[in-house]
C-alpha cells in the first residue's frame, strides 16, 4: 500500500487527472477499475475520479510496488548548469538565458533551460523527485534559441498558471534591445499579419490577412553609419515576430541568417565571431499583481546586455 498526501502543487485538480500524472503509463480504464474495487481510495472513502483534490487530502493506493513502478514514467535527466538568476521568490524565478540555449526541448534528447531549472530546484531542495511525478516546473515565455535574455518560470503550479496567463493576456510589458541594419530614427508602431511555414520554420509578414495579427513598437536609441540600436516593445508575441517584422521594414537584425542579409552577417561573423542574432530580451515590467504573484507587483526585471552584444555596440558607436 502507498499513501500519498496531496501537496500545494497537486491541489485543485481532479483525482483522475492526478492519478494519470502519478502513473503516466497506465490506461485511464485501470484507474476507474481500481476505484470501483476500492484499491484506490480518497480520504478513506470510495472515489469516482471527478473529485477536486485539496491540500492535505490522502490518496491510498492498495497496489503492489511492482504495479506502481510498471506504470510510472522514467524520470528525465536533469544536468546541472550554472544559471544567471535575475530574480527569485517563493513562487517564481527569472533567468537570463544565453544565446544558444533552448528555452524548451525541441526533441526528447535535448537539454533545455527547463531541465537546468529543474536540476537547480532539485539541488536546492525546493522540489523533490517524488513531487516531479505530478508537477514539473516550466517556463512561461519562450525565447528563440539564438535570442538571449529574460525567461520567466513558475516554481509552483498556481504561480505557473497565473504568470502564464499574464503573458497570454499581455499585461506584462516586454522590451528587447536589438542592433539592426540601416539608419532608423524616431519611434514607430507597426502592424501586420504573420503566417508560418511549419516545414521551414520560417514566418512571413504581410499588410493584410490571412495570418495572425501582430503589433510591434520600436524607438531608435542610437544610429551610427549603417546600424541602429533599437528598443522594441513586443506587444503581441508570435514566432520570430521581432525578427521578421523588422526585416519586412528593411531593417533586419544583425546576425540573423534566417531573415537578414547574409553578406552583412558574414562580415560581423568574420570580425567579431558573432554566431547569433543581436536580439536581447532585457526588461519586463509588471503591473499590480495579487495571489501567488504579489511579490512581483510593480516590479521591473532587467537583464544585462551580453558581453559580445555590448562590445559590438560600443565598437559601432551606438552604446
Amino acid at each position: 500500500m502507498r499513501e500519498i498526501r496531496i501537496r500545494e502543487n497537486e491541489s485543485g485538480q481532479r483525482l483522475d487527472k492526478f492519478l494519470a500524472k502519478y502513473m503516466g503509463l497506465a490506461p485511464k480504464s485501470f484507474f476507474y477499475k481500481m476505484m470501483r474495487k476500492k484499491n484506490i481510495v480518497l480520504n478513506g472513502k470510495k472515489a469516482q475520479g471527478s473529485e477536486q483534490l485539496r491540500q492535505g487530502d490522502v490518496v491510498k493506493l492498495f497496489l503492489s510496488d511492482e504495479t506502481i513502478e510498471k506504470f510510472t514514467e522514467k524520470q528525465g535527466i536533469y544536468r546541472k548548469r550554472a544559471l544567471d538568476i535575475l530574480y527569485e521568490d517563493r513562487h517564481t524565478l527569472f533567468i537570463n538565458k544565453p544565446a544558444g540555449m533552448l528555452s524548451q526541448k525541441a526533441k526528447p534528447s535535448d537539454q533545455s533551460l527547463v531541465e537546468y531549472l529543474t536540476a537547480y530546484l532539485l539541488d536546492s531542495g525546493q522540489i523533490t523527485p517524488e513531487e516531479l511525478r505530478t508537477f514539473h516546473p516550466a517556463v512561461c515565455n519562450r525565447l528563440d534559441r539564438n535570442t538571449s535574455g529574460i525567461v520567466a518560470a513558475g516554481k509552483t503550479l498556481a504561480a505557473l498558471q497565473e504568470l502564464s496567463a499574464m503573458f497570454r493576456e499581455r499585461t506584462v510589458r516586454k522590451y528587447y534591445l536589438c542592433l539592426v541594419q540601416g539608419a532608423v530614427t524616431g519611434e514607430r508602431k507597426i502592424r501586420g499579419f504573420l503566417t508560418k511555414d511549419e516545414k521551414t520554420n520560417r514566418v512571413s509578414v504581410r499588410s493584410s490577412e490571412p495570418g495572425s495579427f501582430i503589433e510591434t513598437e520600436y524607438r531608435a536609441l542610437a544610429s551610427e553609419r549603417d546600424v541602429t540600436l533599437l528598443e522594441v516593445h513586443l506587444i503581441t508575441g508570435k514566432t520570430h515576430q521581432i525578427r521578421a517584422h523588422l526585416a519586412s521594414e528593411g531593417h533586419p537584425v544583425i546576425g540573423d541568417y534566417k531573415y537578414g542579409d547574409r553578406t552583412v552577417n558574414d562580415r560581423f561573423r568574420e570580425k567579431y565571431g558573432l554566431s547569433s542574432q543581436l536580439l536581447h530580451s532585457f526588461r519586463l515590467c509588471f503591473p499590480k499583481c495579487c495571489g501567488e504573484l504579489t511579490e512581483l507587483s510593480g516590479k521591473e526585471i532587467q537583464a544585462p546586455v551580453p558581453k559580445l552584444f555590448l562590445r559590438i555596440c560600443r565598437d559601432k558607436g551606438v552604446m
